[in-house]
């Protein structure tokens, strides 16, 4: 499924009565990347951690005595509550999708 959500498809330039400063704060504070790069870098972070207790987990499978249980359980356990709060943004944003689309023009 591609997503692809750009924040608005004016130019800064072209929108009347905003300045610098107005544009800005539109956007929500973040001048690069806006809410696409947010997003990028939160499912980054996200598939990171994931990784990361995949990797402890394998370690202490093959009994490395430099891993203990309960960092991985820690990790593993970030990971897990990181993707259900991934899920539940993904089921927002397809629902806010799903009323725009419905809306009478």
């Amino acid at each position: 499924m591609n997503l692809r959500l750009n924040p608005t498809t004016m130019p800064v330039a072209v929108r009347p009565n905003l300045g610098a400063a107005a544009s800005k704060a539109a956007t929500g504070g973040i001048e690069s990347g806006g809410f696409s790069g947010a997003l990028k870098s939160a499912l980054s972070s996200v598939s990171a951690a994931q990784n990361n207790a995949g990797k402890l987990q394998r370690e202490v499978q093959l009994e490395n005595p430099k891993v203990s249980l309960e960092e991985t359980m820690v990790a593993i356990q970030k990971a897990q509550i990181g993707f259900q709060a991934t899920l539940h943004v993904r089921n927002r944003m397809v629902q806010a999708y799903t009323d725009i689309m419905n809306m009478q023009v």
